[in-house]
Formats: C-alpha cells, structure tokens, sequence
C-alpha cells in the first residue's frame, strides 16, 4: 500500500471520528468507548499493512 494511500486512511478515519464526537450527541462512555474500538482496529490494520502481524483475515478465534 503507498504511503499516501495509509496517510489518507488515517486522515479520514480521524476526520471521522472528530465529526462523531463533536456533533452526534452521545453519553460519555460511549464515545470513550467508540474511540477505543476505533483506535485499537486501526493499530490491527497498521500492523498488518506493514507486516508486523501477518494476514488479519486469517485470524482464527476459538
């Protein structure tokens, strides 16, 4: 994947997340919660883009 591709990604990943959590009304918790998910699919992702983790699709839980 070119760099300017994952640096898109990321922008509007962020973009995104901004516009939830400024303008769509939510508990706390929730949005915290939101953005951990968030943060936490894209650290997966990045590590898989730069094969630190093998193939995400291929990990079997269970």
């Amino acid at each position: 994947m070119p760099l300017i591709n994952l640096i898109i990604v990321l922008v509007v990943v962020g973009v995104i997340l901004w516009v939830i959590n400024n303008y769509i009304p939510m508990q706390p918790t929730i949005k915290k919660i939101l953005n951990v998910v968030v943060i936490i699919i894209l650290i997966f992702w990045l590590l898989s883009v730069f094969g630190v983790i093998g193939d995400v699709t291929k990990i079997r839980i269970g």
